[in-house]
């Protein structure tokens, strides 16, 4: 059975099927105070490389290289580490995983839960 992971903004209200809701990014999301926030985990060291993420910007045209890119670096012992973490919480029940961005089908957390659904 395929792992319940879900995409959402971290801006956006939590939902009671959420479960364990996981920020990814990097940075803390602007704007929003970490007393209101409703994040279970932030999770940085499953994030993109500083270097990874500013080449990219976002830029949909980018998006296919930057998938491969970050595949690559999901393997290093830290992400990967923090991807078996993911893949732990998300066989134990429901998980959100939480961007800031605005395209999230675009984003690392849809590269991540990709990962994550196909995962034995």
């Amino acid at each position: 059975m395929a792992a319940q992971v879900r995409l959402r903004r971290v801006y956006e209200a939590p939902d009671p099927g959420d479960g364990h809701r996981v920020l990814v990014d990097r940075l803390w999301p602007r704007g929003l105070a970490r007393s209101a926030a409703a994040v279970d985990e932030w999770l940085k060291a499953v994030a993109p490389s500083d270097e990874l993420r500013r080449w990219y910007g976002h830029e949909r045209g980018k998006f296919a290289a930057f998938r491969r890119r970050y595949e690559q670096e999901l393997q290093a012992p830290e992400r990967a580490g923090a991807l078996d973490h993911l893949r732990h919480l998300a066989t134990a029940g429901p998980l959100t995983l939480l961007t800031a961005t605005r395209d999230i089908e675009h984003s690392q957390a849809a590269v991540l839960a990709e990962r994550l659904r196909s995962s034995p």
